[in-house]
């Protein structure tokens, strides 16, 4: 035990996070030069084409310091906000953590975040300055920063690049050194906490954890704590490369265990891993539970995939414990799921994996936050879905969810910021000038304006220099009120959104206009309409398709003529009565960038 090692990796995103960590298994030659590839930890498609990572990933690394073998267990994590969740879950499995720097860029928003979240789990920190051989590396005004943030010598602040494989030896030596060995007693009863869990097609869950006290062998009986399940650990073992199985698993190490479990509900991420015959009295105090930020609904293109979508979806969130899906059904669109996302990030990425993972294309209705709605008799509703929202005469107020933002930024956009956020219903809390050209804005904003485009939007005020960070912080009064969009008079739930009062007028009017290029022209007239309650705040039209019936009737009296477009008339009128609109899938998405 005095010789593991257990750390993660934290940083803002685009900060060489995991090149760093594909040096480390080059340098304890976990990897062969041949099998290395481009981000090695980053298994999914996704993570290679995107460039980010979305999933933690662990490894153990061999390690000999002055003639003495040490076990490294890495833990590399996300950087985006989205997945911050995920850093949470990998910190709680670690003593120590790698701060990493860009040495171009500076300490950004996630950078603090994560640092934060790191402290109050007591890690103890390596701050790393890394990509030095960027010729645009700034490392002394860099280096003054790190001091600043987590006050630190000078010389603690290791130089490296993940490019070129500088200071790899010395962070090695760093980790060793600084990192303290875990503690546990292995004579008292097993107590691991499951931080990640992967869906194999063949042996079932596979649960990754990290012992806190005890040890766990091969067949042995265990429980889960809180789901209260029992089973046999038929294989465990460490994680290299490939997963190496072992006879024994002791204290203060990271593993995975197999156990048959079939069922994605059946393990829980956070959960305790014990005895059955003499089980923990305390579980590990896991890390903070998963708070979904967005909501949309997911529905099947054919409605005869639901149960195939229902299942994908057991499986997904068992590999992403963040995501959150409850039935719910549409007239428009039929049966679906209410998922609840960390953001729209996280969103888009589900999305796409269904449709990879699982070859199911999906339509998704319009996101939104979730609301509380105060009722005339004080009683309170959480609204996650636009429909769920009682109606204006039964409501004394609505409340809406508010986030601290915290953005970096270059001095010379921060006019271009401030003006967006204001734009945003933000108001301006704090104002800090770190450095001479660093500002830090905080900001007090509605969740609800943030979670669409703000953060495309603050990238291109800034030119790409400026970085976010949220956490929300409470529910606020607002003039809130909900647009429910009528075609042909009948409303489309799934495109009904609540929105503030002052933004009501033109986002109706917004959706209504790119409704009518969308929806195909019918042989009868369509009207587009946006209202609150019953009142219609905006209205289009599509026109008929109309054959021209007077074209063989020439010369005669008027009234020959007339009679003809009366009976067409007629014929459109009893048309619209019984005809239906089909609402093509481009319709749904198009009202994703309403705002673009």
């Amino acid at each position: 035990m005095e010789n593991i090692r257990n750390f993660c990796i934290i940083a803002h995103i685009d900060h060489g996070k995991s090149t760093l960590a594909d040096r480390l298994l080059q340098e304890t030659q976990t990897i062969s030069d041949r099998e290395l590839k481009e981000q090695t930890l980053d298994d999914m498609d996704l993570e290679r084409e995107r460039g980010i990572t979305i999933k933690s990933h662990a490894i153990q690394m061999q390690y000999n310091y002055h003639g003495k073998d040490y076990t490294l267990n890495l833990i590399d994590t996300p950087g985006h906000v989205d997945f911050s969740y995920e850093v949470s879950r990998s910190i709680a499995a670690c003593e120590g953590a790698l701060l990493i720097v860009d040495a171009s860029q500076g300490i950004q928003a996630q950078t603090i975040s994560n640092l934060y979240l790191a402290l109050n789990n007591d890690l103890i920190i390596i701050p790393v300055l890394n990509k030095m051989d960027l010729p645009g590396a700034m490392p002394e005004e860099v280096m003054d920063q790190i001091e600043d943030l987590i006050l630190c010598e000078r010389e603690d602040i290791i130089p490296a690049s993940g490019k070129t494989g500088l200071g790899v030896e010395k962070i090695l030596e760093s980790i060793v050194k600084k990192i303290p060995h875990p503690s546990g007693d292995e004579n008292k009863p097993l107590k691991a906490l499951i931080f990640d869990s992967v869906f194999n097609p063949f042996r079932g869950v596979i649960a990754y954890f990290r012992i806190f006290e005890g040890k766990v062998k091969k067949g042995q009986a265990i429980k889960f704590y809180h789901t209260q399940n029992n089973y046999h650990a038929d294989e465990i073992g460490i994680m290299g490369m490939e997963m190496i199985p072992q006879q024994e698993v002791g204290v203060g190490n990271v593993g995975y265990l197999i156990a048959g479990i079939k069922e994605a509900k059946e393990i829980k991420v956070g959960d305790t891993i014990t005895y059955e015959e003499n089980p923990t009295n305390a579980p590990v105090q896991g890390f903070e539970d998963v708070k979904p930020m967005v909501f949309a609904g997911l529905y099947p293109v054919d409605t005869d995939d639901f149960e195939e979508l229902r299942e994908s979806m057991s499986k997904l969130q068992l590999n992403d414990a963040s995501l959150v899906f409850e039935p719910e059904s549409s007239t428009a669109l039929g049966f679906g799921f209410r998922c609840g996302f960390l953001g729209m990030l996280h969103m888009e990425i589900i999305q796409e994996r269904l449709e990879r993972e699982f070859g199911l294309t999906v339509i998704t209705t319009v996101p939104n936050v979730s609301y509380k709605a105060i009722k005339s008799d004080k009683s309170v509703v959480i609204v996650n879905n636009p429909t769920d929202l009682p109606e204006p005469n039964y409501i004394n107020y609505v409340e809406e969810p508010y986030i601290n933002a915290q953005i970096i930024t270059q001095a010379d956009f921060v006019g271009a910021i401030i003006t967006l956020c204001i734009e945003k219903r933000g108001m301006l809390k704090n104002q800090v000038y770190l450095t001479q050209d660093r500002v830090e804005l905080t900001f007090e904003m509605p969740l609800a304006e943030v979670v669409f485009d703000f953060f495309d939007k603050l990238k291109t005020v800034s030119k790409g220099y400026a970085s976010f960070d949220y956490y929300p912080i409470d529910y606020q009064q607002s003039k809130l009120v909900k647009l429910d969009i009528l075609i042909s008079s009948k409303p489309v739930d799934a495109l009904s959104a609540i929105i503030h009062r002052d933004k009501a007028y033109e986002y109706g009017k917004k959706i209504c206009a790119k409704l009518k290029e969308l929806i195909p022209r019918q042989q009868f007239e369509i009207p587009i309409q946006a209202a609150i309650g019953t009142k219609v705040i905006s209205r289009e039209t599509i026109k008929a398709l109309r054959k021209d019936v007077t074209a063989k009737c020439y010369g005669g009296d008027i009234t020959r003529k007339r009679k003809l477009l009366e009976k067409q008339k007629a014929g459109k009128k009893r048309m619209r009565q019984v005809g239906r609109v089909e609402i093509p899938q481009s319709a749904f998405m198009a009202v994703l960038k309403i705002n673009d």
